[in-house]
């Protein structure tokens, strides 16, 4: 039983990393730099690397945590099960934004720089917009979702018990 809590308190360690991470690049961060930096340009450069940089490490730690999970749920800690689809739903929309829709969005910041224009000043503003909008919605469910997996992975009976 000892090595089970030492296993659950190491996924939650781990989760909690990711969570955090998420957290603080998607709310204090990319608000500061626009908050701060006087060129949205240069704040949406800077924002778009960060957000890159999260997509990678959501999809290392979500991978990982999945492949944990499993291992719990193979050593008879079945509430990992449910832990899994909360999981694999966050890693699906981190694999969305990072696959399909910043490729996108870069293509089209590419294209507006070399027609001469910042995106937000281009014809692309629009498309560029309901991208960024879809991407926003997508990291805010990935948030939300980890925030419920927190609270339901944090309750002392899951670290002591196996269902």
């Amino acid at each position: 039983m000892a090595m089970h809590t030492t296993a659950q308190r190491v996924f939650v360690y781990i989760f909690a990393l990711w969570l955090g991470s998420l957290v603080t690049i998607g709310y204090v961060v990319a608000p500061v730099l626009f908050a701060t930096l006087h060129d949205t340009q240069v704040a949406g450069m800077i924002a778009g690397q960060l957000f890159r940089i999260e997509g990678t490490i959501s999809l290392v730690l979500g991978v990982a945590l999945i492949v944990f999970a499993n291992l719990l749920v193979k050593r008879g800690l079945v509430h990992y099960k449910q832990v899994r689809w909360y999981l694999l739903a966050m890693l699906i929309g981190a694999a969305i934004v990072a696959f399909i829709l910043q490729p996108m969005m870069n293509a089209m910041r590419e294209e507006a720089l070399a027609q001469g224009f910042p995106v937000m000043l281009s014809p692309l503003a629009a498309s560029f917009g309901r991208l960024h909008g879809v991407s926003s919605v997508l990291y805010l469910i990935q948030t939300l979702l980890g925030l419920v997996l927190m609270w339901r992975l944090t309750k002392s009976v899951d670290l002591v018990k196996a269902d």
